[in-house]
Parts: structure tokens; C-alpha cells; sequence
């Protein structure tokens, strides 16, 4: 089922556009990496899904007639950390979607947020200060959060900056396990190998000046493609399914 459908979509600032046009459909199921250097316009593309921002041109349909349910989890460096809030008062928040800013949150809110927490595997911190968790264990809070709104599409920017391997790989793990549950993610990264065995499609993104490239993962995540992207040699070395990507060291 589609969600949401891009048409000739322009973003940018002030105008200035970041990226070319872009026709881009996000559906139930899809995992879908956008990856790109740094400053290449992908949070500017996700913060237009959001409507943080206005596109300067194009359209932005809702084929069921209404806007689907969005959870958003930025990057972590966005959060204020000075807040005395636990990781069930965070999750709590996700709730704010659907009864209002300005209502209280009830028991059937409180339970919502427990089941998120359960289901990123971060149930037991639910007492816990949200400031004194590592930062694998606040990124898990951060998706609770998002996922106790009940979103058809869940949006994520740069998930998993500041991670170790074994937290990252974890938290890929539960990502795609949502996307076997019929939620659509999108996932923003600059980091390529987060999303070489994992996304299961692609949006390349380099700027105003350059193509964007959009399908399946394999064909997407070329040596070729990549190198002319990041401006450096870039292999993308397979094996059976997985994809190992490294920029080799030049000899002198």
C-alpha cells in the first residue's frame, strides 16, 4: 500500500534547491536507505516528508485521501538532554499525535509506550533516566517513541551515529523488523555500511547537481556509482547476499 507519493518534488532552503526533482513513493514494508555524503540534502528530504518544511515545488499526495501516521526519530545530538524525563515519559510522548499536545496521557497511552519499549527491547528501562543511558540505549528509546503513535511510516535521521558495531547491527536488526510488520521505514544515513545487508532499496543523493538514483539495493550499490558519488574509490565487495563496502587506502 502506498503512503505517500512524491511528484517532481524540489527541496531545498530559502528557495535554493538541494537536490534535483525527485519521484520518490513510500509504502507499507519498504526499507529504504537514503544515503549520500554529508550536507548532500537527505535530512532536507526527510524533514519535506515530515512537512517540517515546505517543498519549493512538486507535489505531495496521500493516496488513501489523508496523511499517514508518521513517527520521526532524529539524531540523537537533537535531544535535550537537560530534562529529568525517564524512558517511559520520553516513549509517552509519541502518544501526543493522537490525543493532542495539550490533553494528558491515560492508561491506554502509558500501556501504548510500554508495548514500544517491550518491542525495541528496552522494557526494563522504562524507570530509568533517559539521560543516564548509553547511547545504543537512548537511540532504542528514541524509536519507542516514534513507534507508540502506531505509525503506518516511521522516519529515521542518522540512527545510528555514535553506535559501536554490535549496537548498530542490533539496531538494524529491529528496524527490519519492522519493516516485516508492515511498517514503512525510511532510514537516513551517511554511513554505507549501515545499510549494505539491510535496506532493501536505495535513494542516492549527492547534491543539486547530480542525478538522484533510486531502486533496488543491488543495483544501486555499485563500486561505479558510489565512486563517482563520494569522489574516491569505493569498492562494494559481495558475497552471496552480503555487500562489504571500504574505500581502500591509495598507495604513494
Amino acid at each position: 500500500m502506498n503512503l505517500i507519493e512524491l511528484r517532481s518534488i524540489v527541496v531545498g532552503h530559502h528557495g535554493r534547491p538541494v537536490l534535483p526533482p525527485i519521484d520518490l513513493t513510500l509504502r507499507r514494508g519498504m526499507f529504504l536507505g537514503v544515503i549520500g555524503p554529508n550536507g548532500s540534502g537527505k535530512t532536507t528530504l526527510l524533514r519535506t516528508v515530515l512537512r517540517l518544511q515546505a517543498p519549493i515545488s512538486g507535489l505531495m499526495l496521500y493516496p488513501s485521501g489523508k496523511a499517514p501516521r508518521v513517527g520521526y526519530v532524529p539524531q540523537r545530538d537533537a535531544v535535550d538532554l537537560s530534562f529529568p524525563l525517564t524512558a517511559l515519559e520520553i516513549a509517552t510522548m509519541g502518544r501526543y499525535g493522537r490525543i493532542g499536545r495539550l490533553a494528558r496521557p491515560g492508561s491506554a497511552d502509558r500501556e501504548a509506550a510500554l508495548r514500544a519499549l517491550g518491542d525495541v527491547g528496552a522494557g526494563a528501562l522504562a524507570g530509568s533516566a533517559y539521560h543516564a543511558l548509553s547511547g545504543g540505549q537512548r537511540q532504542r528509546v528514541l524509536i519507542a517513541r516514534a513507534l507508540a503513535g502506531e505509525p503506518d511510516l516511521l522516519l529515521l535521521d542518522e540512527p545510528a551515529t555514535g553506535m559501536d558495531l554490535p549496537s548498530e547491527r542490533a539496531m538494524l536488526d529491529l528496524l527490519a523488523s519492522f519493516a516485516r510488520r508492515n511498517i514503512g521505514v525510511v532510514m537516513v544515513t551517511h554511513h554505507l555500511g549501515a545499510v549494505a545487508d539491510y535496506a532493501s532499496e536505495l535513494c542516492l543523493v549527492a547534491g543539486p547537481s547530480r542525478p538522484i538514483t533510486l531502486g533496488p539495493r543491488a543495483e544501486v550499490l555499485t563500486s561505479e556509482r558510489l565512486s563517482e558519488i563520494y569522489g574516491t574509490r569505493v569498492v562494494v565487495a559481495r558475497l552471496g547476499e552480503h555487500a562489504s563496502i571500504y574505500m581502500p587506502r591509495e598507495t604513494p
